[in-house]
C-alpha cells in the first residue's frame, strides 16, 4: 500500500508540472512551514520576506516536506524550481488564533469526520453520542430518553481513536454509559489525521485547543463548554491541551498519568528499554504512512474503502520526527528541551477544575504522577486519587464512583443523581471488559444520593483534594479491586509527614541508630542474573492478565550474591508511609559507571515478603538541584551533562530517588531495602542497557559512623489502620513471595 500511494502520489505531481511545481502547495503554521504535492525528491527552500535565512530541503517519497523552528513572522514564501508559493504566515505558539472563525465549522452529532484546525491541518474525529443502556441485555432499567444537547467531552491522542471500529486504547464506552458525548480525536500525524507527527510538541496543545473550541460551538453540545476525558496517552494529552487555556474547556480529568517524560523513559538517567521504549517504537511506527505493516491499520483501511481524505492526509506523515533519534539524543535532563515535555513544569497554568487518579505501582507510566499534586495552583477545584495498583486501576469502583461525580458536576452541570442507576448498573460491563473481573459493582456514593445539583456540588466540594486508596486489592476478595481502607488529606506531601531514618548496619540490619562501626556489604553487580520482568502473562485484562485479581507474577528471590539487602527489627507499631524518599548510600565501585536499583519491601510476620517500590540512579547522574530537593524528594540537576566517573578505591555518597508509595507497614512486620543491578521486581518495566556494559563487578555498599548510610522514608502518623495484614496474594500491583533472607 505504501508503495501504490508513493507511486500514485508522485505520478499525479508529474502530470500537474513535468519541468517544476507549478502553485506550491504550502502552508503556513505554529513556529513550521509544510508543503504538500511536490515530485519526489524536488528540492524547495524556504526564504522569509526579506528573502534570506534560506533553509532548504528534499521531498520525501509522498511529495511532502516541513521546515521546523521557522521564526514566526509574514512574508514567507517557499521556492521550488522556478515557482514559488503565495506570501505565508508562521504562526507563534500563542494559544488564541489570529481568527477565530475556523471554528465556524459544523460538526455532526454522531459519526466519523474530520475538523480543520488553525493551520489548516484535518484531523480525523468520530462523535459517540451517549449510550441509551435501557435495553441492554441484563439490564433491566426504564427508559431514559438521551436528547440533545448532550454533555460533550473529549478524548485525545496518539492512539486510533478515531477508528470507526471503536476508539483503540480508549474509554469513550465509559464516558458514553455515564451519559455523556465523547469525540475521540486521533492527533495530527496519526491514522487518518493530516500533519506530521511529534511527541507533543507545542502544536499538539494547539491542536487540542482548536478541537475544544470547535466542538463548544455545536448545537448538540450542552453548556456550549466541554470536558476531557482520558487515561495514559488519552490523560497525558489533557494537561498539555488545558495549559493552553481554551476559553470553552470545562474541566479535565487525565488518569493514570505521568509528571515528567524523563521519569518513566529514564528512571535515575537509565534508559527503560521494557514500556517506555516499545512505546516510543510503536509511535514510530503508528505514525508512518498507513500501508502494509506500517502505520495505523484502520486508516488503510478507510483509504481501501475510498476515503480520499485520508488518503491526502498520509502526504505530510512521512516527515514525522524521529522519535527513537529524539529518545537517544535526550538521555539526561537539560530543561530546555525536557521541560516542556515536563507535566510538572506546566500544570500550574490550568485554571479549570480538576479530577486525577494516579497508581504508585502503575506498570507502565510509573509511580511519579503525585509530584502534580502541589503544581496545580492555578485552580482551586482539583481533586486527587491515589492508589497501589496497575495502569487501569484509575478506573477501580471507588475512583469511577469520584469520576461520575465530577464530570457530572462540572462538564454535565447536573446532579449525579439524574443518571446515577445507570451508572451503577452499567458498571460490572466495564470492569469485566477492562480488568477481566466480573461481579464489581458499586459502592454506594454519598455525593449521587445529594437530591439536587446544588447540593451535590455542595458536599463535592467539601471533600478533601486528597484521597488515598490503601491496600487496594484487600478490600473484598483478594486481588479485586476495592481498597482495605482509605484516608483523606488537604494537601500532598501529606501535611506532617516526617523524614523517618533507618540506617544501614552490620549483617544485613536496618537500625534506628547510626552504628559506630564502619563497615560494607558486598555484592555482585551481574544484570544477567536477573531476569528482565516478573511477569509472563498478558499485559491486559484478559485470562492471566495483569491487570486481573491475581496475575501469575513471578518475583524471584535474588541469586546468591547479588543483592546488598538490610532489613528493620519487628515494629513495633503500625507505620504509615506516604511519599517517595531516598536511600542515601555510600558506594563504591570498579566501575566507572554503575546502574543501581532499589527495592523497598514489607517483611510480614507470616513469612510473607511484599513488593512496595523501586527506585534507579546511574552513577554519574547523582548530582542534585539543590534549589528543587528535599530531604524526601530529591530532584535531578538539570546539568546532568555533567557526567562524574566513579572514583576508583574511594566510596562516593549516591541518593537514589524512590518513587512514590502510600503503603501501611503493620506492627509485626520489618521493612526490608535491597541494592542490586536494575530488573527482576517489576513487570513491563525493563533495563537492558545498564552499565558497566561488561564484566560482574564487586559493589560495596558502606555503613556505619565514617560512611553513614540511611533509608529515608515519608512516614505520617496519625492515619488510622482499621485493617489486618493483607491476603497475600492479593494487592494490586504488587506481588508477593515466600521470604528468603
Amino acid at each position: 500500500m505504501f508503495r501504490s500511494i508513493a507511486l500514485a502520489t508522485a505520478a499525479a505531481a508529474l502530470a500537474l508540472a513535468p519541468a517544476a511545481v507549478a502553485d506550491v502547495n504550502a502552508h503556513g503554521s505554529v513556529k513550521q512551514v509544510y508543503v504538500t504535492g511536490l515530485t519526489p525528491g524536488a528540492q524547495a527552500t524556504l526564504v522569509n520576506a526579506a528573502g534570506r535565512n534560506a533553509k532548504t530541503r528534499k521531498a520525501d517519497s509522498l511529495g511532502g516536506l516541513l521546515f521546523r523552528n521557522v521564526k514566526p513572522g509574514t512574508g514567507y514564501k517557499v521556492h521550488v524550481g522556478s515557482e514559488s508559493s503565495q506570501p505565508l504566515t508562521v504562526l507563534s505558539t500563542q494559544s488564541a488564533p489570529p481568527s477565530t472563525d475556523v471554528y465556524n465549522q459544523s460538526i455532526p452529532s454522531d459519526g466519523y469526520g474530520y475538523l480543520t484546525t488553525r493551520d489548516g491541518t484535518k484531523l480525523a474525529i468520530n462523535v459517540h453520542p451517549p449510550q441509551d443502556i435501557s435495553n441492554a441485555e441484563g439490564i433491566d432499567l426504564p427508559h431514559i430518553p438521551l436528547g440533545e444537547p448532550y454533555p460533550t467531552l473529549i478524548e485525545y491522542s496518539g492512539y486510533g481513536y478515531a477508528n470507526p471500529a471503536g476508539p483503540e486504547n480508549g474509554i469513550a464506552a465509559v464516558a458514553n454509559l455515564m451519559g455523556f458525548a465523547v469525540v475521540d480525536v486521533n492527533m495530527r500525524g496519526t491514522g487518518c489525521s493530516g500533519g506530521a507527527f511529534d511527541f507533543f510538541e507545542p502544536l499538539q496543545g494547539l491542536d487540542g485547543y482548536d478541537v475544544i473550541e470547535t466542538i463548544a460551538r455545536q448545537p448538540w453540545v450542552k453548556n456550549l463548554k466541554v470536558g476531557m476525558l482520558g487515561i495514559s496517552y488519552g490523560g497525558i494529552s489533557q494537561v498539555f491541551t488545558a495549559e493552553t487555556r481554551p476559553p470553552s474547556l470545562a474541566a479535565i480529568s487525565p488518569l493514570s498519568v505521568i509528571d515528567a517524560t524523563q521519569t518513566t523513559l529514564y528512571p535515575g538517567g537509565i534508559l527503560n528499554t521494557g514500556f517506555a521504549l516499545n512505546w516510543a517504537k510503536e509511535r514510530v511506527h503508528d505514525a508512518k504512512p498507513s500501508g502494509p505493516n506500517e502505520g495505523q491499520a484502520w486508516a488503510a483501511k478507510r483509504i481501501a474503502e475510498g476515503d480520499q481524505t485520508c488518503k491526502d492526509n498520509q502526504a505530510m506523515h512521512g516527515e514525522a520526527a524521529n522519535l527513537l533519534k529524539k529518545v537517544r539524543a535526550n538521555n539526561h535532563y537539560v530543561p530546555k528541551i525536557a521541560d516542556p515535555l515536563a507535566p510538572v513544569t506546566f500544570v500550574h497554568k490550568i485554571d479549570v477544575p480538576v479530577f486525577m487518579a494516579c497508581q504508585f505501582t502503575d506498570e507502565q507510566t510509573g509511580g511519579h504522577c503525585p509530584t502534580l499534586a502541589r503544581q496545580f495552583t492555578g485552580t482551586q477545584k482539583k481533586w486527587f486519587t491515589y492508589t497501589n495498583g496497575t495502569h487501569v486501576d484509575s478506573l477501580d469502583p471507588e475512583t469511577y464512583n469520584r469520576l461520575y461525580d465530577f464530570l457530572s458536576l462540572y462538564v454535565a452541570k447536573q446532579a449525579p443523581a439524574m443518571n446515577a442507576a445507570a451508572v451503577q448498573l452499567s458498571a460490572p460491563l466495564v470492569f469485566q471488559a477492562a480488568m477481566g473481573i466480573s461481579g464489581l459493582t458499586l459502592p454506594p456514593d454519598p455525593i449521587q444520593q445529594q437530591p439536587s445539583y446544588d447540593a451535590a456540588l455542595t458536599a463535592f466540594e467539601q471533600l478533601p483534594p486528597v484521597r488515598i486508596l490503601f491496600d487496594n486489592g484487600a478490600g473484598r476478595n483478594p486481588g479485586e479491586p476495592y481498597p482495605g481502607f482509605e484516608q483523606s488529606f488537604p494537601a500532598f506531601p501529606v501535611p506532617g509527614t516526617k523524614a523517618q531514618s533507618w540506617w544501614l548496619a552490620p549483617r544485613g540490619a536496618l537500625a534506628a541508630k547510626r552504628p559506630a562501626k564502619t563497615g560494607a556489604t558486598t555484592f555482585t553487580w551481574n544484570p544477567k542474573a536477573r531476569p528482565l520482568t516478573d511477569f509472563t502473562g498478558d499485559t491486559a485484562g484478559g485470562k492471566d492478565g495483569l491487570w486481573t485479581a491475581t496475575p501469575p507474577y513471578k518475583w524471584a528471590p535474588d541469586p546468591n550474591g547479588t543483592a546488598a539487602a538490610y532489613v528493620t527489627a519487628p515494629l513495633t507499631q503500625n507505620t504509615v508511609v506516604i511519599g517517595a524518599g531516598a536511600l542515601r548510600a555510600w558506594v563504591r565501585s570498579p566501575a566507572k559507571i554503575v546502574d543501581l536499583q532499589v527495592t523497598i519491601s514489607e517483611v510480614r510476620p507470616d513469612g510473607k515478603e511484599t513488593f512496595v517500590q523501586g527506585g534507579w540512579l546511574r552513577s554519574s547522574f547523582r548530582k542534585l538541584d539543590p534549589a528543587k530537593s528535599t530531604a524526601l524528594e530529591p530532584w535531578p540537576s538539570g546539568r546532568l551533562r555533567d557526567m562524574r566517573n566513579m572514583p576508583r578505591g574511594r566510596f562516593v555518597k549516591l541518593t537514589i530517588p524512590l518513587y512514590y508509595e502510600a503503603h501501611a507497614y503493620r506492627a509485626g512486620s520489618r521493612i526490608r531495602v535491597r541494592i542490586t543491578a536494575p530488573n527482576g521486581d517489576q513487570p513491563i518495566w525493563s533495563f537492558s542497557e545498564t552499565k558497566p556494559k561488561a564484566g560482574t563487578p564487586r559493589v560495596r555498599i558502606g555503613y556505619g559512623k565514617k560512611r553513614p548510610s540511611r533509608l529515608l522514608l515519608p512516614v505520617v502518623s496519625g492515619v488510622n489502620v482499621p485493617t489486618g495484614l493483607p491476603l497475600c496474594p492479593g494487592l494490586r500491583g504488587e506481588p508477593c513471595r515466600d521470604y528468603q533472607p
